[in-house]
């Protein structure tokens, strides 16, 4: 197994219609997670992924279920809850460049998710733990589940990559967000930050000055996405670099984009290439995603990316 991630998928109501919510008389279901995201990038890219999750005994977790295993997912880790139920969200487009999101997840069936259903097996022999800062925002028993996670990777030599993703709709406090994303950095190899979730840990700084505080927390790899002009890369005793953004010229929807920067990150590493080079291919997997209606719809499999990647476009007429 390549990369092993943990967390919740919900069943994603997106709106047909552009405009506030109120006014949206049909909507397409979708699925969408964080980490079912990047699991189903690097599927897409040709790597072996696992998802752990917990998802309701209900229709929705049946059709999701489905559709991450058609993805090439493992899901053999996925339990179902006779009790509680699969987690819900709905999309707004309000109008270009401002999307928001509602989440109905209290008490979902991955809220659920305790040490317990974390095995050794799941993880062990994985080259990569991929967590974010979502699951541990679910509840004490979700951050249990992030603490073995953790424990089993360094056990078993796996080495864990955490994108805080912050999300402080689903927190309890700002102070407890800033607690436990701190924490789950100094546990992790490579942080996957983005400049504002920065900003909200560490308060008003330089981008040069957020990287160290990174290291400083026990980082060994930063890679800090500064929207459309790229990321900054830092590995512990090297300069900072910026690797450059790739241009779009019109977005679509950005929700999912920092999740497809981490399928193309994870990607180019497993594939041997540098941390350099994993910036920029993360960053052309960020860009494509934006310009799709979907988390997942618009990841690209390997011959897309490249073409991208090299300035071409695909042609039927060809």
């Amino acid at each position: 197994m390549d990369v092993v991630t943990v967390g919740e998928t919900m069943t994603l109501f997106s709106p047909n219609e552009h405009g506030q919510l109120r006014h949206a008389h049909s909507f397409s279901m979708k699925f969408a997670g964080a980490e079912s995201n990047v699991a189903i990038g690097l599927s897409r890219l040709g790597h072996k992924a696992r998802w752990i999750s917990r998802l309701g005994e209900d229709e929705f977790g049946d059709a999701m279920e489905i559709f991450i295993r058609g993805e090439g997912v493992d899901v053999s880790y996925v339990t179902r809850d006779e009790q509680a139920p699969t987690g819900v969200f709905f999309k707004e487009f309000r109008r270009p460049n401002d999307t928001r999101v509602y989440y109905y997840r209290k008490d979902s069936a991955a809220s659920q998710l305790t040490a317990d259903h974390i095995k050794e097996e799941a993880i062990k022999g994985a080259v990569y733990l991929h967590i974010t800062g979502i699951t541990p925002a679910l509840g004490e028993s979700c951050q249990s589940v992030m603490d073995k996670a953790i424990w089993l990777a360094k056990a078993n030599g796996v080495k864990i990559v955490f994108d805080p993703n912050v999300r402080l709709k689903i927190w309890k406090s700002e102070e407890e967000a800033r607690r436990l994303i701190k924490r789950y950095i100094a546990e992790s190899d490579i942080v996957l930050p983005g400049e504002a979730e920065a900003e909200f840990l560490f308060g008003k700084k330089d981008r040069a000055a957020y990287v160290e505080a990174f290291h400083d927390l026990g980082a060994d790899i930063v890679l800090m996405k500064v929207g459309k002009e790229g990321c900054l890369v830092s590995q512990r005793g090297k300069a900072v670099e910026h690797v450059s953004g790739f241009y779009v010229e019109r977005v679509i929807d950005p929700i999912g984009a920092g999740d497809a920067f981490a399928a193309g990150v994870l990607s180019a590493l497993l594939d041997g290439l540098s941390v350099e080079e994993a910036a920029r291919r993360g960053n052309a997997m960020g860009a494509i995603v934006t310009m799709v209606n979907g988390d997942v719809e618009g990841l690209p499999n390997r011959a897309d990316l490249f073409s991208f990647m090299n300035g071409g476009s695909d042609d039927v007429t060809r």
